[in-house]
């Protein structure tokens, strides 16, 4: 009898050795037949094989080629014990205590199997949604409270209506898949392991604002994505769900974090240089070829068929306060288990860290966590208990941003931290405004000489003001965001600052032991 086994096609299971174990598996004479799907979000597992049994699906992993003969002989096929097995995937601890639905399908079917999605109620919300007046839909994303997923956390009800009601005779919808920030990889998973879930929510909002031409702004890093996404539409449009009502095309970036900017995103989108626009107007009025354009991350948009199919305030109910639904947050950096871990809004960063993560990999204490990518906020174990919400982050001058959550130990050295923060922003910055430009420029270097012990009072006196002018006279987010892991380093961590003679500390770059990355 044929036994089925499920091995990720996922880029970080692929860099971990997946495609050879696959290959080796083939050439072993065994009596199988092996799926590639996405991953379950365990990185630190893969390569994860699950082998199909009367008992359910049981995990071993990581797997090397190097295991497979005793694999064989632990009779793996039947579900037979090993070292390196997992037990039933489903019933897996870190799996089973969160509360996946936009990941419901990653890693446990064949992304690219239409009759796969739709038998676990893919298009479901579609079909609903085509029986709705457009003005019900956008009421339905309002009453669920969604907010973008990116980093701004604007209520995607407001956006919604915004592009419905504005008249025009073009409209577009675009997803911006340039999942830039350090430590994020939650839309290259979902892309990779359900990329229905994104055409099903972009079709809806579709129906609901007029639109009737969407894009997909993807990384270019991002190949294994970009070919399944290709993929799916491909299959879409045989199928007949994708049609000339709501045409869907993917647009590969060039590499350029100032493109995650919405703005700068279209700047793009129409082959002009990647630079941010001034606002008013808004995408949402003067978008994509000056016509209103609903620009949304993946996952806001992967939101949407479970706020249709369970109603507004149902997927409301979830969450804690405005913060409502389910969040995808992302552990990396020095961490244990590193992976991906979807759980309602108001889970604290202790219980990802610790609970999920397992602590640092390196067995040594928690310094400091970035949460919301490069220009997210430094925190130290004072706020790892507050609720992982917009409203709660916000009080203490961090964010969400992208779920994206690094992890570095007490060897962290984090005034060159705070100096990576400008080097990051001189590098990616489009050039358009002198705050971004020139600030992050002599950022850099004031922190240089509070590493060499230069007057260092009087020369954070000047980065304090420094970042005042870069926040309020920055063009976009990117220079006026830069100040937040800055002055978040200086307030949690000010000893660090005020060493004497201080210099660049290579340990600050955290040479993590080998498979603590994700």
């Amino acid at each position: 009898m044929t036994t089925r086994l499920y091995i990720p096609l996922d880029t970080s299971a692929v860099a971990c050795g997946a495609d050879d174990v696959a290959a080796n598996l083939n050439q072993a004479g065994l009596d199988i037949e092996i799926i590639r799907t996405g991953s379950r979000g365990m990185a630190w597992l893969e390569p994860l094989i699950e082998v199909e049994t009367d008992h359910g699906r049981i995990g071993y992993g990581p797997v090397d080629i190097a295991d497979i003969e005793s694999l064989i002989t632990a009779d793996f096929l039947k579900g037979g014990d090993h070292p390196l097995s997992i037990g039933v995937v489903d019933h897996f601890p870190w799996l089973k205590q969160q509360s996946r639905s936009m990941f419901a399908q990653c890693g446990t079917t064949d992304p690219l199997s239409l009759a796969d999605y739709q038998a676990h109620g893919g298009f479901k919300a579609l079909h609903i949604a085509q029986s709705m007046d457009a003005s019900d839909i956008v009421e339905q994303v309002r009453l669920s409270g969604l907010r973008g997923r990116g980093g701004a956390a604007f209520p995607a009800g407001i956006k919604w209506n915004t592009v419905a009601t504005t008249h025009s005779t073009r409209k577009f919808i675009v997803c911006n898949a340039d999942e830039g920030d350090s430590g994020t990889f939650a839309d290259r998973m979902i892309l990779e392991g359900c990329p229905f879930t994104l055409i099903e929510g972009m079709m809806i909002a579709g129906l609901a604002t007029g639109a009737r031409e969407g894009y997909i702004y993807l990384r270019s890093e991002y190949p294994i994505a970009r070919d399944i996404l290709t993929c799916a539409i491909e299959i879409a449009e045989k199928a007949g769900i994708l049609d000339d009502r709501f045409k869907l095309r993917v647009f590969m970036g060039a590499g350029a974090f100032i493109c995650g900017e919405e703005t700068s995103l279209l700047e793009s989108l129409e082959g002009k240089r990647g630079q941010v626009r001034a606002k008013p107007p808004i995408p949402a009025i003067e978008g994509l070829y000056g016509h209103p354009t609903l620009v949304h991350n993946v996952l806001t948009l992967c939101a949407v068929p479970e706020i249709i199919t369970e109603g507004g305030e149902t997927y409301a109910q979830k969450g804690e306060g405005k913060s409502t639904g389910t969040m995808p947050f992302q552990l990396s950096g020095n961490i244990k288990h590193g992976g991906l871990i979807e759980v309602p809004f108001g889970s604290t960063l202790r219980t990802l860290i610790e609970g999920y993560g397992g602590g640092t990999l390196s067995g040594r204490p928690v310094k400091a966590v970035q949460i919301g990518g490069p220009l997210g906020a430094y925190l130290d174990e004072r706020y790892f208990d507050l609720p992982l919400t917009y409203e709660a982050m916000a009080e203490i001058g961090a964010g969400i941003g992208h779920g994206g959550i690094v992890v570095f130990d007490d060897t962290a050295d984090m005034v060159s931290l705070a100096k990576y923060a400008f080097e990051f922003c001189a590098i990616e910055s489009c050039g358009k405004c002198t705050p971004c430009r020139i600030g992050s420029v002599r950022g850099k270097e004031l922190m240089e000489q509070v590493q060499n012990g230069e007057k260092i009072e009087s020369v954070i006196e000047l980065v304090t003001d420094l970042l005042e002018v870069m926040e309020d006279g920055s063009l976009c987010a990117m220079g006026g965001m830069t100040p937040i892991p800055v002055k978040s380093a200086l307030q949690h961590f000010p000893d660090d600052f005020r060493k004497p003679g201080q210099t660049a500390n290579p340990s600050s770059k955290q040479e993590f032991p080998e498979g603590s990355m994700t």
